[in-house]
């Protein structure tokens, strides 16, 4: 196996922060449901991390629409007049 490959994060490079996002969610569902917090704590701790969810995948969405539509730049005149 390549070091490389694997410094980089292998085939979860890209999705390194959902799966924290996803994992960080279900432990606090699981300090809710064994009693180490309390509702209020574990609510809170869910949007943060489904924030953080929804961010990522917001930017990745404007990262692929802004490279499809790229600006042109309009030829010059031969004239000399803009």
């Amino acid at each position: 196996m390549k070091i490389q490959k694997i410094i980089h994060g292998g085939f979860l490079s890209g999705h390194r922060t959902y799966i924290l996002s996803g994992v960080g969610i279900l432990s606090a569902i699981a300090a809710y449901l064994v009693g180490d917090s309390d509702l209020f704590t574990a609510m809170q701790s869910i949007f943060t991390l489904g924030g953080i969810y929804f961010l990522r995948k917001s930017s990745e969405t404007k990262r692929k629409n802004y490279a499809k539509n790229t600006r042109k730049i309009s030829k010059p005149r031969r004239n000399g007049k803009c």
